[in-house]
């Protein structure tokens, strides 16, 4: 952390890509925020996303609303209004205090359809501990 906050990118990198390879999900959000931001690597949303994934899968409510916000604005991936609500809806019962407002703005833009979909979507994501979210 002291060279991320540094801003020494090059090393924070070096030393969290193992342990975002080994599972830790600190190190696996992080790596979203570099690569999301392009902090020491280009900046690539699919590999952003990538990482957001993997944290996400493990309950972290930050990186899911990221994922969210991905799918909002098409970064990475297609932009899909009733994914980027699943995952708003998701981060917000897990605590994210902004991503229950994105949800609402996110609601504005689709049918009442789409919304019982991607509630439907987010208890199978949660019930199945982030196993069947649509990936």
């Amino acid at each position: 952390m002291a060279a991320y906050d540094a801003g020494d990118y090059v090393t924070a990198l070096k030393e969290w890509l193992p342990l975002a390879e080994q599972g830790n999900l600190d190190a696996q959000h992080n790596m979203g925020l570099m690569y999301y931001n392009g902090w020491g690597v280009l900046q690539d949303y699919a590999e952003a996303i990538k990482w957001y994934r993997l944290a996400a899968k493990q309950g972290d409510a930050s990186p899911q609303n990221y994922i969210g916000g991905m799918y909002y604005e098409g970064k990475g991936v297609l932009q899909d209004y009733v994914m980027a609500h699943m995952w708003y809806n998701i981060a917000s019962a897990n605590g994210h205090k902004e991503a229950g407002e994105w949800r609402d703005k996110t609601a504005a833009k689709i049918t009442t359809a789409d919304i019982s979909k991607a509630q439907y979507m987010a208890r199978e994501c949660m019930s199945s501990n982030y196993e069947t979210c649509g990936w």
